[in-house]
């Protein structure tokens, strides 16, 4: 069972002042790669699991911009907790099925 939803929104600084676009697309890959549950916002992408995991999964998207050739990044991180009941996008979202 999962006991935490991390919402991450990636802010690279990008070299000569290039769109960040292809870069928060290889971050969006990185926790695809990772194959844990996930949904992508127009502002964020919240994943699902376990919480050591997903903040592998953070720190693993900051280490591969830095290879992409980012001099610096930013990572705006939200984390719910819940080790005793676990967490679930799905749960948090049922009186909202249409997102609204």
């Amino acid at each position: 069972m999962a006991n935490a939803l991390v919402s991450i929104q990636i802010l690279p600084t990008t070299p000569g002042g290039e769109s960040v676009l292809p870069y928060v697309d290889r971050a969006i890959e990185i926790i695809k790669e990772a194959g844990v549950p996930y949904r992508v916002a127009p502002l964020e992408t919240t994943m699902e699991g376990d919480l050591v995991r997903l903040l592998a999964v953070v720190a693993e998207m900051s280490k591969e911009m830095a290879a992409m050739g980012c001099p610096s990044v930013i990572s705006q991180v939200k984390i719910y907790y819940n080790p005793e009941n676990g967490a679930s996008m799905d749960r948090l979202l049922e009186k909202y099925p249409d997102g609204q």
